[in-house]
């Protein structure tokens, strides 16, 4: 059965036995069923669900976290970090966190840990959030879904397309509740994007014809000096299944400001793909959304970029760029910085243009001080277009109040998340397709059923990496 067709299954019946083999420390065990809310109420014991942190950084610590311990239903009651200076960090702010919103100072203790194995290893744990680094992503989510954890993960999914894939079957087969951090899907904190999307395809604008996507591009720059890796970094894990590369700081995190400051990770290919997969993980996922082709992608591709010139620093994303992709429906896809930052849908009878106006961007991210100038969020050809009325029998896209608390509820009742394994993984398939394009600058052409370029062996030789052992999602079993 292919991927899509099995993620409308009846999701109701929750795992309970975890497979051996992740990472050689998981062994066969028990998990006990969250009960749902209605048997016992919202705040009795035995529904809540007991959650660890992957990864205590700047998204963690401004955003997930944040959000996820707003819930009654939620305890957070582990952290893992590599760093032992921000492992020490997260015990303490979310301790903190919980003191202030329940008014007791010692409300719950939470145990911490330098591998995550150890919060996958452990029984009473129901679900784990991952907000690390892009290229450890699959893999902890894929050992996550062998050990029965239900997964909240920031996007982009994978380092590569096939990683992707990997991961999506794998936690569409052992059926735990996933969720990607692509919030503009979410009503709160940005209901225009829910809005726009349900105004297109009941055909407000028309027949669809173009999508833009505004995105910038990432400076070049960073200290490629060597350094001494620090002693509270396991820089060796750190590196995962990329390849093994000297330490320096502007490869990695800050080490005074570990919270806000924007890491340079971002900022290299060896770890992933720039603003293209970034901020492009969300405006193309809307664009899908309102294209009605979030199981599907482009079936071609083609673009052009400029890349930081040698000596000019450390960091080598893409900059200036600009793609354009066609969908099997017609309607073409054109991504680039000289868009404003958001999606515009154009139709047959007018337009739309989205976005998170003047809120809502990390400030140290590129195009930060433009996204602040930018207030209008929602706004068409036509102001008519946006107060129309969607009838009863018109589509109504999913309603999700916020992407955590969804996550949550639907960890208590089964029910499928917004931004399921398999939407995830074809948003981030687009980005990563338009990177090659970039890249490779010509016209491609790409299969989305099969996963896979049409006559172009150098392009499918993209969509894996060699993977540095004992890392890598080759090395997940289940």
């Amino acid at each position: 059965m292919h991927p899509t067709e099995e993620i409308n299954q009846d999701r109701r019946s929750f795992l309970k036995t975890a497979a051996t083999g992740t990472a050689g420390i998981l062994a066969a065990s028990m998990f006990p069923a969250i009960v749902p809310a209605s048997v016992f109420g919202k705040n009795a014991p035995s529904n809540k669900i007991n959650i660890g942190q992957i990864g205590f950084g700047r998204i963690g610590s401004s955003h997930d976290l944040p959000e996820v311990i707003k819930n009654e239903a939620a305890h957070v009651i582990a952290v893992a970090d590599l760093d032992k200076n921000r492992l020490a960090q997260g015990k303490v702010w979310i301790e903190k966190k919980y003191a202030e919103r329940t008014g007791k100072d010692k409300y719950l203790e939470v145990k911490t840990y330098d591998d995550y194995h150890e919060i996958l290893a452990r029984k009473d744990i129901d679900a784990v959030i991952i907000s690390t680094p892009d290229h450890w992503h699959a893999q902890p989510a894929m050992e996550a879904a062998v050990a029965g954890k239900h997964i909240y993960m920031q996007k982009p999914t994978s380092l590569t397309i096939r990683e992707g894939r990997q991961m999506a079957n794998m936690i569409i087969k052992k059926k735990v509740i996933f969720q990607l951090g692509s919030q503009q899907r979410s009503m709160n904190p940005w209901p225009q994007f829910k809005r726009t999307c349900e105004l297109v395809r009941n055909g407000r604008i028309g027949k669809l014809k173009k999508v833009y996507v505004g995105l910038p591009g990432d400076p070049s720059g960073g200290n490629p000096a060597p350094m001494p890796v620090p002693s509270n970094l396991n820089y060796d894990m750190w590196l995962g299944s990329t390849p093994e590369v000297y330490y320096t700081l502007d490869r990695v995190h800050s080490q005074t400001d570990m919270l806000n400051e924007r890491p340079g990770w971002l900022r290299l290919e060896q770890f992933g793909a720039g603003m293209i997969t970034g901020w492009g993980s969300h405006h193309i996922d809307i664009a899908h959304w309102g294209m009605d082709t979030e199981l599907t992608g482009p079936i071609e591709i083609e673009g052009k970029a400029t890349f930081p010139a040698a000596g000019s620093g450390l960091w080598d994303v893409h900059g200036d760029f600009l793609v354009n992709a066609r969908y099997a429906n017609g309607v073409e896809m054109e991504i680039g910085g000289t868009n404003p930052n958001g999606v515009k849908f154009e139709g047959t009878e007018g337009w739309i243009f989205v976005s998170r106006g003047n809120v809502g961007v990390t400030a140290s991210d590129p195009g930060a001080a433009a996204a602040a100038k930018e207030n209008k969020a929602f706004y068409a050809s036509d102001p008519k277009i946006l107060g129309s009325v969607i009838g009863e029998n018109e589509i109504h896209l999913y309603a999700s109040p916020e992407q955590h608390q969804n996550w949550i509820e639907s960890i208590q009742s089964g029910k499928q998340t917004i931004s399921h394994a398999e939407i995830a993984q074809r948003s981030c398939t687009a980005c990563l397709l338009a990177h090659t394009a970039m890249k490779l600058g010509r016209k491609l052409k790409w299969d989305p059923k099969k996963e896979d370029f049409i006559g172009d062996k150098e392009a499918s030789a993209t969509l894996s990496r060699p993977q540095r052992g004992p890392y890598g999602t080759t090395k997940v079993k289940g």
